[in-house]
């Protein structure tokens, strides 16, 4: 019977070593879930200040976007006024362009005219020396006819 005693003691012993291990075990892992939880609740923190950080980010995002949209309707306006005014310019550009037109035209008829007032000048400039030229042989002839005459 001794034997019997000696394997329930054994068993015995086996069962206390199994426990003190698995108890080892459990101790381990109960802290091993501690740390867990820890980092977990830190995580959690964190995140929390991630997502109020995030919503602050957001909230100047849209109030950046609000202001941009503002800006760009304001240049609209200037762009459009810009527009109107390179419009304007180039109606001035086309009057100048009409009458420095019209200025060249009648500059060329002015000079046709005054082409042909200074050759109708220069015909009766030429007619009248040409005129002089036969009175003064009149004069010089009838002078002439006149000592040859005696008269």
């Amino acid at each position: 019977m001794e034997l019997v005693y000696i394997s329930a003691f054994i068993i015995a012993l086996s069962i206390v070593a199994l426990v003190i291990y698995i108890v080892k075990t459990l101790k381990a892992a109960t802290s091993t879930m501690e740390r867990v939880s820890n980092t977990v609740e830190r995580f959690e923190k964190q995140m929390e200040g991630i997502s109020k950080e995030s919503e602050q980010l957001v909230q100047k995002t849209n109030l950046i976007a609000d202001d941009v949209q503002h800006k760009t309707e304001s240049l609209n306006g200037l762009f459009a006024s810009l527009k109107n005014v390179g419009d304007s310019l180039e109606t001035v550009n086309s009057s100048f362009q009409n009458m420095s037109d019209s200025i060249s035209r009648h500059s060329k008829q002015q000079s046709n005219q005054v082409a042909q007032a200074v050759q109708w000048g220069n015909a009766a400039i030429d007619m009248y020396a040409k005129w002089q030229e036969r009175k003064k042989k009149t004069e010089v002839n009838q002078t002439e006819q006149s000592y040859t005459t005696g008269g």
